[in-house]
């Protein structure tokens, strides 16, 4: 079956979740600086979600554009993402409203990680139904940042019981990985072309 369906309901889901993010940031009472420097834990996790679910729509763009058709499957894996993103708002909120608590940060984390793993079965459920042999499939190769990133999530979610900085900044240390899109696709794209 195409594709179009299943991407266009994707992009309407990550555009419901930034926007349901973006509703939960409380505009301070007072007009001062000293009260808006008071919502840096909000808006930090907020910035920091953002990106994390901006990197999630570029990189889902772009192995789709990799992939010609879809199965049941690929339904299943890409609900399978979208539940987990679904989640970033509710814990970017309670780390956020929390100062990044340790529990609140561990959540976070253990989100990330499962929708770490939510794409990378859905990556597998697009290169099974588009056959081994498939664009997607080469592009991916190793997956050096796939393989990577759970076990920083894997590291920082204990991690935010000992040290908040620290899991913290693997989070961002994952988001920058990410930050630039996937080229392997894009190179392989254009090399079919």
């Amino acid at each position: 079956m195409g594709k179009s369906r299943v991407e266009a309901f994707s992009d309407g889901v990550l555009a419901i979740i930034i926007t349901i993010m973006v509703l939960e940031l409380k505009v301070p009472h007072e007009p001062s600086l000293a009260a808006l420097g008071q919502l840096w834990p909000v808006f930090t996790s907020y910035v920091l979600s953002f990106v994390y679910l901006g990197i999630y729509w570029n990189n889902h763009h772009h192995m789709f554009s990799a992939v010609r058709r879809v199965d049941g499957s690929v339904l299943w894996a890409n609900l399978h993402l979208l539940f987990w993103l679904s989640l970033v708002p509710f814990v970017t909120a309670w780390m956020g409203e929390n100062h990044f608590a340790a529990v609140p940060l561990a959540a976070y984390g253990v989100v990330l990680l499962m929708a770490g793993i939510a794409y990378w079965v859905l990556q597998r459920a697009l290169i099974r139904c588009d056959r081994s042999e498939s664009l997607l499939a080469v592009a991916i190769g190793s997956d050096f940042k796939g393989k990577l990133s759970p076990l920083f999530y894997l590291f920082a979610i204990p991690l935010a019981f000992v040290s908040r900085w620290l899991a913290g900044a693997l989070y961002v240390a994952v988001a920058l990985l990410w930050f630039v899109p996937d080229r392997r696709i894009e190179r392989a794209i254009e090399h079919e072309a």
